[in-house]
């Protein structure tokens, strides 16, 4: 039997719910499809579980720094993983259950759990049911790369998913990948108790930000004792008795590293593989993301991609600004595009780092005359009194326009800071307005006015 709605929403991650809600506001008949976790990828294996885990970290880190505030502790810092592991997910299936509660509650919204295939461009199958819809957004979220690597296929190996299951301190955790993943999980295992070695095939860690982050990033990850083999042209996994051999070939330092585990980290891949796309004639890139145009739309009428699948953003709130986008142009008579968004974004390393817009190497190579301002966070007062002095702010504008382009905070609060210069950036005025403001002191943010009124040209 055919079963006819005004909207099909394929997969319930960070836009499919909110979208389904406004929908049915609307007065829209909607179904939503899903086939295994409501939450998608934050909920389940991404920002949520993932921050729980960071906060115990942290907590073991700063326990084993009391004494330098004054505290006194009468045992060894321990760390008991099975209960860290509990909470984590006890967090995450807090939010799901509350989530598919919702959905299942709404008026106006039809829950079908179970794997949703293509038909035709408006036309969806899941089980034995076949859905119709002149409206089709696609939700589907990404899961972990795992790269055809030599010797893969002969160890065990973990992803950022199976690594949220790790119910016990592994005794050393190879962690293959450099970048925002690799790195929380590496720094937050070390806190744990595990000896923990960062493999990555490039120069540095995390290339896609400035050589000066990516060097106080790993000056932070060193001084918490983890080891970084970068360079690593050549990585290849085998056995070994004490658990898994990885080839790093570098050009310094041992050829091969041995740990009890290893992480891949190493990027993302879309969820589309298996929703017939081919017979609605959705195009797709040669990794497999859906392609979209400014409005989110497919280059089929009506079909609409949002998320982490349709490559224009790999996090929470992009994807829920997809959602936004999409409703605001279908129901509010709106003309939003993906390209009016700010880029920004959050590394979850202690301390963390906040970053806006162009990286410094971005905004020299667009050629404009640049100003640039920098404080190290040893002259930012909030940090020397909670004792946490790593990294420094930098923010970048146009000479011209006075603009802000981009700025990274990598400090104590940075991910938070920086939301002062992405709302400035949004408002589209001067970097003078915000320099003249009365901030709150003691807080990171107040040498935010600082730093801008001690910009200087970029020779």
């Amino acid at each position: 039997m055919t079963q006819n709605f005004d909207a099909i929403i394929i997969g319930a991650g960070q836009a499919g719910p909110f979208l389904a809600a406004r929908l049915a506001q609307a007065g829209k008949k909607v179904a939503i499809v899903e086939r295994k976790l409501f939450g998608g990828t934050c909920v389940n294996t991404g920002c949520m579980p993932t921050k729980t885990m960071v906060a115990s970290a942290y907590a073991a880190h700063l326990a084993r720094r009391a004494a330098e505030y004054g505290v006194e502790t009468n045992a060894p810092v321990s760390v008991d993983m099975k209960r860290v592991q509990a909470r984590a997910a006890k967090v995450t299936l807090d939010a799901r259950s509350g989530l598919e509660s919702w959905l299942k509650s709404m008026a106006g919204c039809t829950v079908i759990e179970g794997q949703a295939r293509f038909e035709a461009a408006n036309t969806v199958r899941v089980g034995e049911q076949i859905l119709t819809a002149p409206n089709i957004f696609i939700n589907v979220g990404g899961r972990a790369n795992v790269p055809n690597m030599p010797g893969v296929n002969t160890v065990p190996f973990l992803t950022n998913t199976t690594m949220l299951q790790v119910d016990f301190v592994p005794r050393h955790l190879v962690v293959v990948g450099g970048s925002y993943i690799g790195l929380e999980f590496a720094q937050m295992f070390r806190r744990f108790g595990s000896k923990v070695t960062i493999v990555e095939q490039s120069e540095r860690l995390i290339g896609r930000e400035d050589d000066d982050v990516s060097l106080a990033i790993a000056e932070i990850l060193k001084n918490e004792d983890i080891a970084l083999r970068t360079h690593a042209e050549c990585i290849s996994l085998a056995p070994h008795a004490e658990g898994v051999e990885v080839h790093v070939s570098c050009t310094q330092g041992t050829p091969t590293v041995v740990g009890s585990h290893v992480l891949l980290a190493v990027g993302r891949l879309p969820n589309t593989h298996d929703l017939g796309l081919d017979r609605a004639g959705i195009a797709v890139d040669a990794r497999g993301y859906i392609k979209v145009d400014d409005h989110l739309q497919t280059n089929v009428p009506g079909v609409f991609a949002l998320g982490d699948c349709n490559g224009r953003g790999a996090f929470t709130h992009t994807s829920y600004n997809d959602f936004e986008i999409v409703a605001a142009n279908l129901l509010d008579g709106a003309d939003r595009r993906v390209s009016q968004r700010i880029p920004a974004y959050a590394l979850y390393i202690d301390p963390p780092l906040g970053r806006v817009g162009m990286t410094e190497t971005q905004a020299r190579a667009s050629g404009k005359k640049l100003l640039i301002g920098t404080r190290p966070m040893t002259k930012v007062g909030r940090a020397v009194e909670k004792g946490e002095t790593q990294g420094f702010m930098k923010i970048i504008a146009d000479a011209e326009s006075k603009r802000i382009l981009g700025a990274s905070i990598l400090g104590v609060g940075g991910d938070e800071a920086i939301h002062g210069i992405i709302d400035v950036m949004n408002a589209d005025v001067p970097y003078t307005k915000q320099q003249w403001a009365v901030p709150i002191h003691p807080t990171v943010s107040e040498l935010i006015p600082t730093v801008l009124g001690d910009m200087q040209p970029v020779t």
